[in-house]
């Protein structure tokens, strides 16, 4: 599809933050399909923007994971890599990007049925890795994820055309109230909030750190709250969320004694696959948003 030719339902990085009714759907296949999450959950899903699963990982697994995770942040060759993010103060690792390539053990996590198996049951369609990551928020003073909307950047930054993706969230530590748990605001996926301001050029080496463009002004914050509320996720180790590209979420700083670490997977329908960027000059690194969109199977 050129640039020249296509259609851009959802204006972002403009003069002013503009609000768009969502016109795709949330769950896109039919009624009655077959697949691991129940109906009544599906229609929650398409209500609230996300799903919240007690256990995905059994407790007979979530140490391989874990130590996986260990592995992987305490590696000083996966440290040094670009697709490592450090914290700027302590120099910890944050988040280690494209982890199904460089970890057989979530490789494998991604083809399991019951993560993929959710994600072309909620998509409609076959579906591939379009970002993956590990998440670590150790105690004393990691700092947090500002609101945002993924889909925002995924349009305007690598080309995602329509909201047919999903993330997942997995718990590989205890998600307590305090420690940095991940908010959603419940119906905030059906509204697309373009936000103001240009896309500097290799933004993405001062977002991962620090998000600046594509973040939302506090008075649109602040009616998204008073209208959708906001609610935190706690779990259990091997716990997840399921949420809608476009729901509006963060999370805090995690200033208690407790490590707070997840997987993060998002999965895109092959069906929308990326074009070029709606909203930046140039396309995002592929470790941060994939170009190789052969199906997970």
């Amino acid at each position: 599809m050129s640039t020249e030719t296509r259609t851009d339902l959802y204006p972002t990085r403009g003069v002013s933050e503009v609000a768009t009714p969502r016109v795709d759907p949330v769950v896109w296949s039919p009624p009655g399909a077959r697949g691991p999450i129940r109906q009544s959950d599906l229609e929650g899903f398409e209500r609230d923007g996300f799903l919240a699963i007690e256990e995905l990982i059994g407790p007979d697994e979530i140490g391989t994971y874990q130590a996986e995770l260990n592995r992987l942040i305490t590696d000083p060759a996966v440290k040094a890599d670009e697709r490592s993010v450090v914290e700027p103060t302590s120099q910890d690792v944050r988040s280690v990007f494209e982890v199904h390539r460089i970890s057989e053990v979530f490789a494998k996590l991604v083809h399991d049925e019951r993560v993929v198996g959710r994600a072309r049951q909620i998509l409609g369609s076959d579906v591939y890795v379009h970002q993956s990551r590990i998440n670590v928020k150790p105690g004393f003073g990691a700092s947090g994820f500002y609101w945002h909307s993924d889909f925002e950047t995924w349009h305007a930054e690598d080309g995602l055309p329509n909201m047919r993706a999903v993330s997942v969230s997995i718990a590989l530590t205890e998600n307590y109230d305090t420690n940095g748990g991940l908010m959603i605001m419940p119906g905030s996926h059906r509204t697309f909030l373009g936000c103001a301001g240009e896309t500097p050029r290799d933004n993405y080496k001062k977002s991962l750190q620090m998000q600046d463009a594509g973040t939302p002004s506090d008075e649109a914050l602040t009616k998204f709250a008073d209208r959708h509320g906001i609610r935190l996720f706690t779990g259990s180790a091997g716990s997840a969320t399921w949420f809608d590209c476009n729901a509006m979420h963060g999370s805090g700083d995690n200033i208690t004694p407790y490590p707070r670490s997840n997987v993060f997977i998002v999965f895109n329908s092959v069906e929308n696959a990326a074009v070029e960027p709606f909203a930046a000059p140039v396309r995002r690194p592929e470790f941060i948003g994939a170009r190789d969109f052969t199906p997970v199977k």
